[in-house]
């Protein structure tokens, strides 16, 4: 999971919604008073873009879609590995293109709408007609990233579709057919942007009716105002100018009914701030929890939970924006000069490690075997000798305004990874920028950046949504065409049989460190906090924690 695509202006929306304070505030009086505290106020670092998960790739988007929303499939609690969600079963014919999948019964949407093989077919249909500005890939991220096109093609550069078809056999069976074998299915299924919506609330609220410019996306109310999934909890409110978003517990849920009666999500955007609220207790947990305040909040008390370190934190090299960085032995030189174990002994939490993939060594498909590029200042100079350029200048791009999993404190990284550049003679020119939109504007298309860092927390437990996401493909935040690259990568995600798939994995990962588009930096494990007295969350690699379980001892 990356950050949202470039481009997107969210129309602002006034939801009226419970203040923040005032709820914390009840949340306090009745733990007091000795009832049951039933409200968790939870601390995020931005503010969600869109209510849609079809239409989300960024992380706030998708933490509100976990909630409301399901798949089909989805990942083990605390783990990557597929377990039914809406389909209890699911089973490929003889040649692997169709999957039947057998459904929950009983199971209705938050609008009292049935959930059954029709929804399933008309939300697949919606993504697969999508038209217009629904095609643009700041609107449909997932959907281009795991299917490729759509029926039918407004711009010659999408690919064709991987998905073919979807037949609602009978009520709770549904055939869902590709064009290949791919191994994305059904483990990408279980994306939240695959989520399951209304079909009903869908078509009232003109769901796909998406506005605007590129540049400048006016997105549906229903996007906006009225997500409708058949989670364990419901939406309530966005209120945009205080920050905070509602949801509630949907008390018709056919599973476990939610512990919590309400969770309120309020944007604190400044890491040390949503630690003071913690402390003080006007919120009850935040995410991203700062390297250096995992050790002091454990022996204050707070629940601190560490996820495995299921991402990447990458600096990548635009061969299209330089000239000379087209030159394997330059992109090479800055390779070895960067100092990557100094930066995870520093600035990262315990537990992070170097990264020798562009993927973690928990993915099958890990090559330890690759080339590595271990510091060495001395052969950096070297190297760029002999490629004539020893007085090398590069826009060294960084965020502002932002902490991922895989990048704590990006001003920090920024100012190690560009020392170690001028130490072996490259002047760096830096430009930091907002995270969103201007960085990833910036950083993603065009060839105005030279080197940037950026990461990637995976989806699901497969090495083509790590680098398969990176590279399969020409793209602008690269600015390369290597077409033998992106030829193994179409033969590893058609490969049906497992192990060889994993071999094929392994030689991509050697390919990719040989070619070198950039550097993969380290692999880290961030931490997600709550207060004392909240438990019944487990952390996620994945960033899929269940709030449905959590609940405050008495």
């Amino acid at each position: 999971m990356r950050a949202p695509r470039p481009k997107v202006a969210v129309a602002a929306v006034a939801v009226a919604a419970l203040a923040v304070a005032g709820c914390a505030e009840s949340n306090r009086e009745e733990g007091s008073s000795g009832s049951k505290k039933d409200t968790l106020v939870f601390g995020v670092a931005g503010d969600p873009k869109v209510l849609d998960p079809s239409l989300a790739s960024d992380g706030e988007s998708l933490r509100f879609a976990r909630q409301v929303f399901e798949t089909l499939v989805r990942p083990e609690e605390g783990g990557t590995k597929v377990t039914p969600g809406l389909a209890e079963s699911w089973t490929p014919d003889a040649a692997g293109t169709t999957w039947t999948f057998k459904l929950r019964s009983g199971v209705k949407f938050h609008d009292g709408a049935d959930f059954n093989a029709e929804a399933v077919c008309a939300n697949f249909d919606r993504w697969y007609n999508a038209k217009g500005l629904m095609q643009s890939p700041d609107v449909t991220p997932y959907w281009q990233d795991v299917m490729g096109g759509f029926a039918k093609n407004e711009d010659e550069a999408l690919p064709p579709s991987l998905f073919k078809s979807c037949t609602a056999k009978d009520a709770t069976t549904v055939d869902l057919a590709f064009t290949r074998v791919s191994s994305k299915i059904p483990a990408a299924l279980m994306l939240p942007s695959f989520s399951i919506h209304s079909p009903k609330a869908l078509q009232q609220y003109d769901a796909s009716n998406v506005g605007g410019t590129a540049e400048d996306i006016k997105y549906p109310s229903y996007a906006m105002e009225h997500p409708t999934g058949t989670g364990p909890f419901k939406f309530k409110s966005w209120d945009v100018a205080n920050k905070t978003l509602t949801i509630e517990r949907n008390d018709d849920y056919y599973g476990n009914k939610a512990k919590l009666k309400t969770i309120i999500y309020k944007t604190i955007s400044d890491e040390n701030a949503r630690k003071q609220a913690l402390r003080s207790g006007d919120i009850q947990g935040y995410d991203l929890v700062g390297p250096a305040d995992v050790d002091p909040l454990k022996k204050e008390g707070f629940n601190v939970l560490t996820r495995p370190a299921f991402n990447i934190l990458y600096l990548a090299i635009n061969q299209k924006g330089n000239p000379k960085l087209a030159d394997i032995k330059v992109r090479q030189a800055i390779a070895y000069a960067l100092n990557r174990q100094a930066l995870v002994d520093s600035k990262l939490p315990p537990g992070a490690k170097v990264a020798l993939n562009f993927l973690p060594d928990t993915v099958e498909g890990f090559n330890p075997d690759v080339t590595k590029y271990d510091y060495n200042p001395e052969k950096a100079k070297q190297l760029l000798a002999e490629a004539g350029a020893s007085n090398l200048t590069l826009r060294f791009h960084y965020p502002t305004e932002v902490t991922r999993p895989y990048m704590p404190n990006p001003k920090d990284i920024f100012e190690l990874l560009s020392a170690d550049l001028k130490a072996v003679g490259i002047n760096v020119q830096a430009i930091p920028l907002k995270w969103s939109p201007d960085y990833l504007n910036a950083t993603t298309s065009g060839n105005k950046h030279d080197i940037h860092f950026l990461g990637w927390t995976g989806d699901y437990g497969d090495a083509y949504n790590f680098i398969g996401t990176f590279f399969d493909r020409q793209k602008d935040e690269w600015g390369f065409n290597n077409p033998e690259l992106f030829a193994q990568f179409k033969d590893a995600d058609t490969t049906a049989d497992p192990a060889a798939r994993v071999e094929k994995y392994k030689a991509l990962n050697k390919a990719i460190m040989d070619f070198l588009p950039g550097v993969p930096v380290s692999h880290s494990p961030p931490a997600i906090v709550f207060a004392k007295d909240v438990t019944g969350i487990k952390a996620s690699p994945l960033t899929d924690e269940r709030y449905a379980t959590a609940e405050f001892k008495s």
